[in-house]
């Protein structure tokens, strides 16, 4: 795509914490050549829904920065750029990767969308399961859950099947784990537990699965649990 002609007296500047506003003459340099996905809000402070969606929006650029550049592009003040990438209605976002739109979605739409528009752009790490990729796997009875909270969280809430071995037992009880009747994959409250010990245990050449996001994951897909 050409670098657009429309012209600002400003440089790119934060919206709000941490998304950027762009001009025209800026996309090449802040999208087309960023290395990182690029989430795009195009934009209208005079529309209410965009107002509304901003503390969303600026929650997500938070939690995705370094792995995702998301940046906001006021319709009124590019209006070439909204032309020639046929915005017709805002909000609407667009996620940019190795130089081409790779998903459109038209309206107002909230963190969890957004993080399934750029989640294919996003790097796995070694041994990490969606939510429903476990959920499927359980099904075909190729894995079983591993419960690696609490005993006393585990018994509150918890995957169905799954059996509890805490978290700080774990590396001492490997061989029970790898007994059980299914490939074993771990999972805690949010998956960065289990994420750490699954890559130590990567690291000694020991490959565990895991859970990502955790219980909560799961639980944001409305799957079963057990209690």
């Amino acid at each position: 795509m050409a670098l657009l002609g429309g012209t600002s007296p400003k440089g790119a500047k934060a919206a709000g914490g941490g998304v950027l506003t762009i001009t025209e003459r800026e996309f090449e340099r802040e999208v087309l050549s960023s290395e990182l996905p690029v989430l795009i809000e195009f934009a209208a402070d005079r529309f209410a829904p965009c107002k509304q969606i901003a503390p969303d929006v600026e929650a997500f650029a938070e939690e995705m920065r370094g792995k995702v550049k998301v940046v906001k592009v006021d319709i009124d003040r590019a209006p070439n750029l909204a032309r020639e990438l046929r915005v017709q209605s805002v909000p609407t976002f667009m996620v940019f990767a190795q130089q081409r739109i790779s998903d459109v979605v038209v309206g107002a739409i909230r963190k969890k969308k957004m993080r399934e528009m750029v989640d294919p752009f996003l790097p796995r790490a070694e041994g990490a399961l969606k939510a429903l990729e476990l959920a499927e796997l359980m099904r075909e009875g190729v894995v079983v859950a591993v419960d690696t909270r609490d005993k006393s969280a585990f018994a509150r809430a918890h995957l169905p099947g799954a059996v509890n071995m805490p978290l700080e037992e774990i590396e001492g009880r490997l061989a029970e784990l790898h007994m059980l009747p299914a490939r074993p994959v771990l999972y805690c409250r949010s998956g960065d537990k289990t994420k750490d010990l699954a890559d130590r245990l990567n690291e000694q050449g020991l490959p565990v699965a895991f859970l990502e996001g955790g219980i909560l994951a799961w639980e944001s897909e409305a799957l079963p649990i057990e209690r």
